[in-house]
């Protein structure tokens, strides 16, 4: 059986690797441009958290509904298809940085406090994240690992983290990850990964051996 800790790496991997071109992501970078990266990435995460508690019970249900063969082959197909999304939404090298287009960084809540910032990425995050790759990941890790807890714990620590580096990168430096292309990188490598873990899957399923930790 797999143990917590193996559970709450897998979570957190998988999930890390799954955020490079999530929309939520883009969301965050916008709002960023505009409010308190610190409140932005606090009303991001009151979103995350509630909607990885939702996608987990929804993988329970699924974990006693199919055979465990199934669940590592939908899984292998999940990791797979995320990759192939990945590399096909890779920028062009000579693409300009794209956050949201001016839209959400145009949205305001009453008063200009410290506070400023929470409601609109709260909201936009708590209906943006519906049908995202990365609520399907949660949903096929709950369906093959009865640690629900090691779940939620693993991609909260890969979620809040790096948004708060995408919020404070936006704000401060989005011109130079412009410059650089960054997130050409970032997409090629979380691709790769991802095919990793599928073609691991696949060998346990077709020749009981399996390398990586899944």
């Amino acid at each position: 059986m797999t143990s917590w800790i193996d559970v709450l790496v897998i979570a957190f991997t998988a999930q890390l690797l799954a955020l490079p071109g999530e929309k939520g992501q883009f969301v965050i970078a916008g709002l960023a441009t505009k409010y308190r990266p610190v409140i932005v990435v606090a009303g991001a995460a009151c979103a995350f958290a509630g909607w990885t508690v939702l996608e987990i019970a929804l993988g329970r249900a699924l974990q006693g509904a199919l055979p465990e063969t199934y669940l590592d082959i939908a899984t292998a197909v999940l990791f797979v298809l995320f990759a192939g999304m990945l590399l096909y939404s890779i920028p062009e090298t000579d693409a300009p940085m794209v956050t949201d287009g001016g839209l959400l960084t145009d949205i305001d809540v009453a008063g200009d406090g410290r506070a400023a910032g929470f409601v609109p990425s709260f909201s936009v995050m708590a209906l943006g994240e519906f049908g995202d790759k990365t609520q399907l990941i949660t949903i096929g890790l709950a369906a093959q690992y009865a640690a629900g807890s090691a779940i939620w714990a693993g991609e909260m620590l890969a979620i809040v983290p790096v948004s708060m580096v995408n919020a404070y990168c936006f704000h401060r430096f989005a011109h130079l990850m412009e410059e650089y292309n960054v997130k050409r990188y970032l997409y090629l490598l979380s691709a790769v990964v991802f095919l990793a873990f599928a073609a691991d899957i696949t060998a346990d399923l077709t020749f009981g051996v399996s390398v990586l930790p899944l």
